[in-house]
């Protein structure tokens, strides 16, 4: 997998996690950990996204 192809899985897969956190925030009854751990494992592709777009 080049470079760029790789960073666009990991831009893809950050924007369906920003996604599914505003669908997370807006519902009754979510699961407040879920959301702190989807937020996390956004915060983990936009440090890996950041870091390959720096090499």
């Amino acid at each position: 997998m080049s470079l760029t192809s790789h960073l666009q899985e990991l831009r893809r897969r950050h924007q369906t996690l920003a996604d599914q956190v505003e669908d997370a925030q807006r519902a009754p009854g979510v699961d407040d950990l879920a959301v702190a751990d989807m937020k996390k494992q956004k915060l983990r592709l936009k440090e890996q996204i950041t870091r390959l777009s720096a090499e």
